[in-house]
Formats: C-alpha cells, structure tokens, sequence
C-alpha cells in the first residue's frame, strides 16, 4: 500500500490497534516495544516473552530490548504492550518485566509512558491499579478491533494476516499443468545454462532479464509463463547469479556486475552463445532451441519488454564506491537500499516459490533476506525454515537464520533514515 497521510491517535485503543497492521499480524505470548518521537509513534519491535518459569525479569533479555529500541536514535519515549493469553494472570507473571524495563529504558532516554496487558477478550492498563478505575478483567479486545484507526488503515488498504508461523510461504495456488511444465522447462534451462555458469555474457544477460522484471510496476500482474519462470528458476539455482540478483534488488546494476566480477568466478573467454527466455537489445537468440525459448513467441517478448520498458525507473546511485556484496547483504550499503527493486523482488520470488521446484529454497532465502532487511525477524525465520525444509543443509538460509537467531539487526532496518517504512514516517500521531 502507499504510505497514508498522518492519522490521528486519540487513545490506547488506537495505539493497541495500529499494532498488528505494523507487525503484519495480531501478536501472541510478545512483548511489543513502539518508540516515540514526540507525540508520533516510530518503530515497532516485537519480541517473544521470557518463558513464564524464568527469571521474570532476565537482565539479558532488558538489555536486548534496549539495544533494539537504540537503534532509533530519535526516539524519546517507549509504549509497551504485553500480548498474552489471560490478562488477568498478565500482571503477576509480566509485572516485574516492565517494572524492570523502566529504569533501563529511562536510562536510555527513551522513558515508559504507558504500557498495556493485551489477552484473547480483554485489554487493561499495566500500571492501573485503582479497581474504581480499572475494574477487572478489563476492556473488551473487541474496542482495539473496531478503534476508529484500526478501521481507517483497512478503509485505506492495510490488513492483518496470520502469524508467521501459520502463514503458507508458498500459498498462491498454481494450477498443476503450469507447475509441471515450468518444472520441465526449469530442467531445460538448466541443462542449456550448465555451461555457461562461468560466462560474463550469460552472467550479463541473467541480470538483463532480472533487471526487466524488476522494473514491472507493482501493480502490472504477474501472468504465469512458462518459459519465463523455468529460467528464472534455473538462474537461481547458480548461487553466485543469485546472490547477484539478491543484491541487484537494494543495490542497483552497478553493484550486482562489480562485485561478482571482483570474485573472479567470471570468464569473459567463453564462447557460447549467451541464451534468455526474453529477447532483448542486440540479441536475437532464445535458447538453443530457436528465438525467444523453447515454445514461446519471440514477438510476445518483445511486447514484454517493450511494456516493462515504459514503467522502467531509474537506477539507484551507488555513492563513492561501488559496494561489494558482503555490505549489501549486511545491510551496511548502500546507505539506504532501492526498496521498490526489493519489493518487487520479493513479489517474484513468491511466485517462483509457489512452483515448489528446485529453487523454491532459493526464492524462500530471498524472500527471508528482504524481511530481514526490513526488519521483520518473524517472517525472516519462517521462510528460511522453509527454504531448509525444501533443501536441507541451503546455506545461505542457515547463515540468514544464524543472524536471525541472534537477534542482529539489519543494517538498513537499524537507521530511521534507511529502514523499510511499511506506512511511511510519521503514520500515527
């Protein structure tokens, strides 16, 4: 969606309800930590709640909270939200966790101004201990489900989803003919590119035919093709071409050609032909089955690329230096990425991930990269299990995930001025 013009929060119940259309989902057994800039709400962070036979208030786990919300430099205040199962046990199990997030959080600038235990059928104030004023067990859950926010940001294109860890990654049904066939023509490809792994001109081209489709506007559907998606698929599966097309996405062309030629995996000797499902400039040859790819037209790819064409934005500068691939998919630079090309990336990526061939670990790693980036961390590790379920022993997901596990935050996702904006600055005030 695009990003709306400010809304107004006029109480908790807004606040509460902005939540889940910022996380994406309703939370459950988390601690959900939004920042304040003034009188505007900042970042979201969520967390899973210490196991309740822990230590209730771990020093580690403040600690961590801190260090995430410090990230957001600006910020000069913290709300709380303690989403759980029963209100009415929150507060003897979740009270001495916010009475020890206090002082840590006010050391760090970023003081409490309210909290809120958060169950199935009732809200209540945290630190409401007046009955007269707060009687139990609450205020119906059903208040922040019909807060006049939470129905201004469905009136305007948000929705809440399920949680990531019931949310189908491959969900989009594909008819069984068009799989099968874009299996069959993912083996094709990837016998005809076998060869020519090591070529810079098939290297060039890959990116040619990645560098079109990301330039679709979001709103131009996705029309399954065969050929197309068979040697997307196949160019996937060549990790050094996947991790080019990774960093094309948040880093532009320049990037994705200079660092992979600055590894030296690329022979601009070989001599065969360079071969795409799409045709484009200066080459007329598809496959080597005939132009435009085995059982496509060659005149329809060019009314493809002729399409893509006229939407195509502009890349994305790389000041100073170009950034090598470490960088990029740390998140250290560029300093801020292109998250148009990610966003359109990771629409594609859901759509080869949905064929369940071979790349599906692939596009689910990627699809993992992106909300990594931004920082989502609960989406992240659900499409990287996946990648591991669909091939396990995947090693890009396994680093992504080790980074996951330990709570790192991408570089992008820790800089206001970088991090993905769901709703764009300053959404709810």
């Amino acid at each position: 969606m695009t990003a709306p013009e400010r809304l107004t929060v006029t109480g908790p119940a807004d606040i509460l309800g902005f939540i889940p259309h910022s996380l994406g989902y309703w939370p459950s057994d988390s601690l959900v930590a939004m920042t304040m800039h003034g009188r505007q709400l900042g970042a979201t962070l969520r967390l899973d709640l210490p196991a309740p036979e822990a230590d209730a208030a771990p020093e580690h786990y403040l600690q961590a909270v801190r260090g995430y919300l410090d990230a957001d430099t600006n910020a000069d205040g913290t709300l709380l939200a303690v989403f759980t199962s029963d209100t009415h046990l929150a507060a003897g199990t979740y009270g001495r966790l916010l009475a020890g997030l206090a002082p840590v959080l006010d050391q760090a600038g970023m003081p409490v101004r309210d909290a809120w235990y958060v169950g199935g059928d009732y809200w209540r104030d945290a630190f409401c201990l007046d009955a007269d004023c707060c009687p139990g067990p609450g205020r119906p859950v059903q208040e922040i489900r019909d807060s006049a926010l939470n129905a201004e940001m469905v009136y305007r294109g948000s929705s809440v989803g399920p949680a990531p860890e019931r949310r189908e990654t491959a969900a989009r049904p594909v008819s069984a003919m068009h799989r099968a066939a874009a299996m069959e023509a993912e083996e094709e490809w990837e016998r005809g590119l076998a060869p020519r792994r090591r070529s810079l001109a098939q290297f060039r081209l890959v990116l040619d035919v990645w560098e079109d489709l990301l330039a679709r506007p979001a709103a131009l559907p996705w029309v399954p093709d065969v050929d197309r998606d068979g040697f997307l698929s196949a160019s996937l599966l060549v990790p050094h071409w996947r991790d080019a097309v990774l960093v094309m996405s948040a880093a532009g062309r320049k990037a994705a050609e200079g660092g992979v030629e600055g590894l030296h995996f690329l022979d601009d000797a070989l001599q065969l032909e360079a071969i795409s499902p799409l045709a484009v400039s200066g080459n007329d040859t598809g496959t080597p089955g005939g132009p435009g790819g085995p059982g496509s037209s060659a005149g329809e790819c060019w009314g493809l690329e002729r399409l893509h064409a006229a939407y195509r934005a502009e890349p994305v500068p790389v000041d100073g230096e170009v950034p090598n691939y470490g960088a990029v998919l740390m998140g250290i630079a560029p300093a801020a990425p292109d998250w148009a090309g990610m966003d359109g990336l990771d629409r594609i990526l859901a759509e080869l991930a949905a064929l369940n061939g071979q790349a599906a670990a692939a596009a689910l790693t990627g699809r993992g990269w992106i909300s990594w980036c931004r920082g989502r961390g609960s989406y992240a590790a659900r499409y990287l299990r996946d990648a591991m379920t669909a091939q396990p022993g995947y090693r890009l997901a396994e680093l992504i995930l080790e980074l996951v596990g330990r709570g790192s935050i991408c570089g992008w996702a820790a800089r206001k001025e970088s991090a993905w904006q769901k709703f764009g600055p300053g959404a709810a005030a």
